[in-house]
């Protein structure tokens, strides 16, 4: 039996997912009369392929994943909710999250009516694993880990993840979204032959491809089954998914290094501002500032024309704002802007 099994919820490990016609037949097809689409082609008249292969074999081979453990999703926010569908029962379970932390989170786990134990990061947002899996109990199914951490930006040592891993007997989610801009590293191919290790990712941060909201979902096949059991059976878009098998062609690796050397840029000069208290270390494209009256900067900096993120009532984050690396252009401009506000 596998280690994931007892953890999954008894409606889900016994339920029948909807299938086609088309999940029935491998063979030819030239008429289509099962799913009563339109028969004026357009490109877009037919329901598009609910198991994605073409994509996810695409995927599968730029990341070296194989494709019966890569889920896509509509976002990363599907595979989330889909966590907690899965593995949580509804006012019984809950979900160890750090804080701060990426915010669906909590979200999807009160939509899912799940109860969450926020464990606080310390001051420089480090995480303390022993206060995390202290917080744990019998009831304990998920833990939620953001590494790059949105929106502290800092990602953890890979070994303490796995750690954690290997000690909490239900699955650990690690979120990378940012990891393209970290040098820790991924734990992408861990999550493939560790059976309670789900690792997230997307193609909207470093792919460039945020319109297109595919977000992905690294785990065991066991794992992988069940996402793919319990989604809404046509979750992405024929037009999403031929966009971006179209710009996973691209390289990315010049625009990630140019995102990177900004990110260094900007953290070097933000601190000689007065009004700038602290500058956090960033493994992602973004960097979190702590400053001297965060809501009237980010109200100066709109009235520039220039959107940040006020993260000040985040707990943790007080007095910060979180601030995206843009193009060259647009942080010059950011630094034109600062340099001319004034308490």
């Amino acid at each position: 039996m596998s280690r994931i099994t007892p953890l999954v919820r008894p409606n889900i490990a016994a339920l029948t997912p909807y299938s086609t016609a088309r999940d029935e037949y491998d063979g030819p097809i030239g008429i289509f009369l099962d799913a009563n689409e339109s028969p004026y082609e357009n490109g877009y008249n037919r329901y598009p392929d609910p198991h994605q292969a073409e994509l996810k074999a695409r995927i599968g081979g730029i990341k070296g994943i194989p494709v019966k453990s890569l889920f896509l999703g509509n976002g990363s926010d599907e595979a989330i909710d889909l966590v907690f569908r899965i593995f949580c029962e509804p006012g019984k379970d809950n979900a160890v999250i750090m804080a701060p932390s990426y915010g669906m989170y909590g979200v999807a786990a009160a939509i899912n009516d799940v109860e969450v134990r926020n464990i606080r990061l310390d001051a420089d947002f480090n995480l303390d694993s022993e206060k995390l899996l202290g917080a744990c109990d019998e009831r304990t199914k998920v833990i939620f880990l953001c590494s790059p951490n949105n929106p502290s930006g800092n990602a953890f040592e890979l070994k303490q993840l796995l750690d954690i891993c290997d000690r909490f007997p239900g699955v650990v989610i690690v979120d990378e979204a940012y990891a393209d801009f970290s040098e820790k590293g991924s734990l992408a191919k861990e999550a493939t032959v560790r059976e309670n290790l789900i690792v997230l990712q997307t193609l909207s941060k470093a792919r460039a491809m945020a319109g297109l909201r595919i977000g992905l979902a690294i785990s065991s096949e066991e794992v992988i089954r069940l996402m793919s059991m319990v989604k809404y059976p046509y979750n992405l878009s024929r037009a999403a998914m031929e966009k971006a098998f179209q710009f996973l062609e691209k390289p990315i690796d010049d625009e990630v290094n140019t995102i990177v050397n900004e990110r260094k840029r900007l953290a070097s000069i933000l601190p000689r501002f007065p009004f700038v208290q602290r500058v956090f270390p960033s493994d992602a494209n973004f960097i979190l500032v702590r400053v001297d009256d965060a809501n009237a900067l980010y109200d100066y900096l709109l009235g520039k024309g220039i959107i940040v993120r006020n993260r000040t009532r985040v707990p943790g984050c007080a007095g910060c704002l979180r601030l995206t690396v843009g193009l060259p252009a647009e942080n010059e401009s950011l630094l034109n802007a600062l340099d001319s506000y004034t308490v």
